[in-house]
């Protein structure tokens, strides 16, 4: 069967830069029109979504059809917990006519068959790959179903199919299964038009809750991560880690690591040091002994790097503009506030972990990685090889959340084996994973608001500043053309009909690695934005969730608002009395094109600091592919943002990481986890995201409820200070 070219999906108007003529197109555009109107365009955008995924839509890459009738789905996302494998699988199932226990899913490498250009973030991988998917899933049916036709002499609509087989609608005892017309239907070519899919109404897997495709084998812990991945005759890596922030390699000798028991091979370049041996405390035991010189960083301090994040209204690029805000905030009676949040760590439970075997034609790598094609890539180029040489196999990840859209530690175990002639596995220590990767970046808001005599807000203006979180790892062009990091800016824009809105970011590089974390900016600019408008609320005597019912507009958007306020308010009680020394707090968001709000339930702890009794959460997906795994993403999101909402407050002392483990960075435990009831709606027949969108107003819902609580309006994360 010949491959066609990849079909580009059509795109809403938000997909169209990531194309690579963006660059030059739009350079162009903004000299004509304006740098600050190009920006406000792109902006409009980019916010709050993400680019599709190009994919091959040939069946055959796609299935491959077991005797059986067993059929086996090759995934492009990679599973970290999310649970999109059966989200996809279940799109696949049902276009493909099959029951649920007839598809398995196995992971694509970055060599195919369905390379995935993107990666797996971005709340992305289910929105982009819902229409390709379900096409692709019907050509394959329509393929069967020609050569079952061929083989029964009769018409294609005369079948029917039902379980992964074909039968005579007249004579069902005439039937064919998908595994004895897989052969012949293979040869068969893909007809140019594309297939009718099957009408919502008829659907029966997609909208349904069925159980996890990945659960059973990390149930009998039969599921392999990037720690677990092993290979005959693999030795374990170790690397010099620089040992303050900012600091270089002046000079790498061996010194006495080759000595060392169980050394097959040391690595003292220029740029890298390190070595492979046949014990993972072998080989840290080597590094120790090597001699190195190193240029020292700067002793930073962590209030220097928040002394550079500061937001100036004015200074930074506009990214949302409607009527005139500046006129509207001048003169008396406008009202500001300030948030801020601090640096965070990933916290994942599985530290990087990389198993690569170079050979000499061909280098294969196990990664925990959200980027197999990418850490393809950054192999090649570190061994000056052909990326079509390399092949990297995902595992299952541990938690990814943004950091391991980059695998530094593929290249390390890849420069490793190749000076070994052996499999090399690179898995860092608990203690390298806060030193030495990239953190969440603080951020600081400036808000300014105008109410007009009926208590409506009539201007809204705000300002963020925030260091690099997409920045650090795209090219300096793109930069100068956004100006400010759109990673960064995610979730800051204004949801609310206001006549006259502004809101500009900043970008602010930093001397310390920033970068993606769950939501990138998401957490940040709904916390300061959702707690602002609680302060609007209550200074103008209204009650805070009509407030922001009556600044929904009238669009899809307002529309879909609303419905997750008023059935968040019904799920919670709104207006009822709370539980004695307790209050609630509500905030919503929209993101990624899902909507939610949540409402928390707080009381003031003993010792101090705020106890979170309960969080109801509304969650509009659009269309929920598996409402069990989008309250099982929404539940995790509240955690994680509770996690960081409370307790999370990573620093800088005298130019390192002040945490070298949990003990010094505390997360949220089950002790502290609130109950929480999830409600997911459904608004249409297109999915959205959901993988990060329910993160958005979880710190603001716990903050307001503190002001209901105490009168105290909190504006810094983490809220400690009760």
């Amino acid at each position: 069967m010949s491959q066609p070219p990849a079909r580009r999906w059509r795109v809403s108007r938000r997909g169209f830069l990531i194309g690579a003529g963006v660059v030059g197109g739009g350079l162009a555009l903004g000299a004509t029109l304006g740098l600050p109107w190009l920006r406000l365009a792109l902006a409009d955008v980019v916010d709050g979504a993400a680019p599709p995924t190009i994919v091959t839509t040939d069946p055959a890459f796609w299935f491959e059809i077991a005797a059986d009738g067993r059929v086996r789905l090759a995934m492009p996302k990679v599973e970290m917990g999310q649970g999109i494998h059966t989200a996809l699988a279940q799109i696949a199932a049902e276009e493909l006519e099959l029951a649920w226990e007839q598809i398995e899913v196995v992971p694509s490498s970055s060599a195919g068959p369905v390379a995935d250009n993107f990666g797996t973030n971005a709340s992305n991988s289910v929105a982009s790959l819902f229409a390709p998917l379900r096409e692709t899933a019907a050509t394959m049916r329509e393929l069967l179903r020609a050569e079952a036709a061929d083989r029964l002499g009769v018409a294609p609509a005369a079948l029917r199919v039902a379980n992964g087989a074909f039968f005579v609608a007249d004579d069902p005892e005439r039937r064919l299964s998908y595994g004895e017309l897989a052969a012949d239907a293979a040869r068969r070519e893909v007809p140019a038009e594309p297939p009718v899919l099957k009408p919502s109404t008829a659907w029966t897997l997609i909208g349904a809750s069925v159980p996890r495709v990945d659960l059973p084998a990390k149930i009998r812990g039969a599921a392999t991560y990037g720690y677990d991945a092993r290979a005959e005759g693999m030795l374990y890596g170790a690397v010099a880690r620089p040992p303050s922030l900012g600091a270089t390699l002046r000079r790498a000798a061996p010194g006495e690591a080759a000595r060392r028991p169980g050394v097959v091979a040391v690595v003292a370049e220029r740029d890298f040091a390190g070595v492979a041996a046949e014990s993972r405390s072998a080989a840290a035991a080597a590094v120790r002994a090597m001699d190195l010189e190193w240029t020292e960083g700067p002793p930073l301090q962590q209030e220097q790097i928040d002394a550079r994040v500061r937001a100036v209204p004015g200074r930074g690029v506009v990214i949302q503009r409607a009527g005139n805000a500046a006129a509207a905030l001048r003169g008396p009676g406008v009202i500001t506030a300030e948030y801020r949040t601090p640096m965070a760590a990933h916290a994942h439970l599985e530290p990087q972990a990389a198993l690569v075997d170079v050979r000499p034609d061909r280098v294969l790598a196990r990664v925990s990685t959200q980027y197999p094609l990418g850490t393809a890539q950054a192999i090649a180029r570190a061994l000056g090889r052909d990326a079509r040489t390399v092949e990297v196999v995902p595992t299952y990840l541990g938690g990814g959340f943004g950091r391991r859209m980059v695998s530094e530690v593929a290249v390390e175990a890849a420069r490793l084996s190749a000076a070994a002639g052996r499999p090399v596995h690179v898995g860092w220590s608990r203690a390298e994973e806060f030193h030495h990767g990239f953190v969440r970046p603080p951020t600081h808001h400036v808000l300014r608001a105008a109410l007009g005599p009926d208590g409506r807000i009539v201007a809204l203006e705000h300002s963020q500043a925030s260091g690099g979180v997409i920045f650090p790892f795209i090219p300096a062009p793109l930069r100068a053309l956004f100006g400010a990091d759109f990673g960064a800016w995610r979730g800051a824009c204004i949801s609310y009909a206001v006549p006259h809105i502004s809101v500009s970011a900043e970008h602010v590089p930093l001397p310390i690695a920033t970068g993606a974390w769950r939501g990138l900016g998401l957490l940040a600019n709904i916390f300061a934005i959702e707690s602002f408008i609680d302060e609007l609320a209550h200074i103008a005597g209204a009650d805070p969730l009509a407030f922001r019912i009556a600044h929904t507009g009238d669009d899809e958007h307002g529309r879909r608002l609303r419905a997750v306020l008023t059935t968040v308010a019904e799920r919670a009680g709104w207006g009822t009395p709370a539980p004695a020394g307790r209050a609630r707090g509500v905030a919503c968001s929209i993101d990624a094109g899902t909507v939610v709000a949540h409402i928390a339930e707080v009381s003031r702890k003993p010792e101090g600091g705020v106890r979170v009794h309960t969080v109801w959460a509304v969650v509009d997906p659009g269309l929920p592919i598996n409402p069990d795994g989008v309250a099982a993403q929404t539940e995790g999101n509240i955690c994680m943002g509770l996690s960081s909402v409370l307790f999370e407050r990573l620093s800088v002392r005298n130019g390192r990481i002040a945490a070298d483990n949990f003990g010094a960075y505390p997360l949220l435990t089950m002790r502290d986890a609130p109950a929480i009831e999830v409600t997911v709606l459904r608004s249409g027949d297109v999915p959205y995201g959901a993988g990060e969108p329910p993160m958005g107003p979880i710190g603001a819902a716990v903050a307001n409820a503190v002001f209901a609580l105490t009168g105290q309006r909190l504006r810094e994360l983490p809220l400690t200070e009760v």
